[in-house]
């Protein structure tokens, strides 16, 4: 993994924690990673250049005139006066190569001083076994902190613990292996077919948290059920709880509703563009 800084810019030391989304149904953490650098007005520092990336290339998905600046698929924004660093990834990994993916991810986030990181994804709700919708749309946790995935700061805030971790089930323990054995070489889970205990750690959000968690670092994965449609909901909620870990106050946003949020002028045409009228 390469990283490419743009002119007159660099990585700030002062930047100790990292935001970042992990592929899942909905695109939720990505979502929600477009919220947080439109409204911390992030600025753009770079790109991460990674082989196990496929490309992509799109125009700029944060301002109202677009002035022709390219987004591509690994972008990393600063946002000096809450000392946050954020990537954006827009395109998937290449089949096979999440674990690998990984690995390149910490190496760089340990290289440049990062020492938390927040992952940010989602969860097919038509896995949820116990649904309770009486207190509204929950956030999930998942932490380095205890060998169990527990952390007393994301319990205080109402965060509740996935209960479906368990660090020694098999696909857990394989993805440790490989996060902690650099020279073995990654492969499709090596068991004759996976189950329900299974699914968690098959998401690429698992993949990474082994490997930062691998590499030292504290890793908080947040995450929220939901299904695939409109996940502008969930998106808010998402970073919503991300600004809470991270003890963002309102000074820290640029929004000047109540909510805070700026909404990515992107947004309005996260379904296509309108229909042209004159049909009708």
């Amino acid at each position: 993994m390469e990283f490419y800084v743009e002119e007159g810019k660099q990585f700030s030391e002062k930047c100790q924690s990292l935001v970042l989304s992990a592929l899942s149904i909905g695109n939720v953490g990505q979502l929600a990673v477009d919220l947080l650098i439109s409204s911390l007005r992030a600025d753009r520092i770079g790109f991460l250049d990674d082989p196990n990336v496929l490309p992509c290339v799109g125009n700029d998905a944060y301002s109202a005139s677009p002035p022709g600046q390219l987004a591509l698929p690994l972008e990393v924004y600063e946002t000096s006066s809450s000392q946050l660093s954020i990537v954006q990834q827009r395109s998937p990994v290449v089949k096979g190569m999440v674990v690998q993916f990984a690995r390149n991810l910490a190496n760089f986030a340990a290289a440049n001083g990062i020492k938390h990181v927040v992952l940010l994804s989602s969860l097919d709700f038509g896995r949820w076994q116990s649904i309770d919708m009486s207190s509204g749309l929950q956030t999930y946790y998942l932490s380095s902190s205890s060998m169990d995935g527990k952390d007393d700061e994301c319990d205080r805030l109402g965060f509740k613990r996935l209960q479906d971790y368990n660090p020694s089930q098999r696909t857990w323990k394989y993805l440790c292996d490989l996060a902690e054995a650099n020279n073995l070489e990654e492969q499709d889970f090596p068991f004759e077919e996976l189950g329900d205990e299974d699914y968690l750690a098959s998401l690429p959000f698992a993949a990474l948290f082994s490997c930062f968690k691998a590499k030292g670092l504290k890793v908080t994965c947040l995450l929220c059920y939901c299904s695939e449609g409109d996940n502008i909901p969930e998106a808010f909620h998402l970073a919503d709880a991300t600004s809470q870990i991270l003890g963002l106050t309102a000074n820290s946003f640029r929004g000047k509703e109540a909510g805070k949020w700026i909404v990515p002028f992107s947004w309005k045409s996260v379904y296509g563009p309108p229909p042209d009228m004159s049909l009708f």
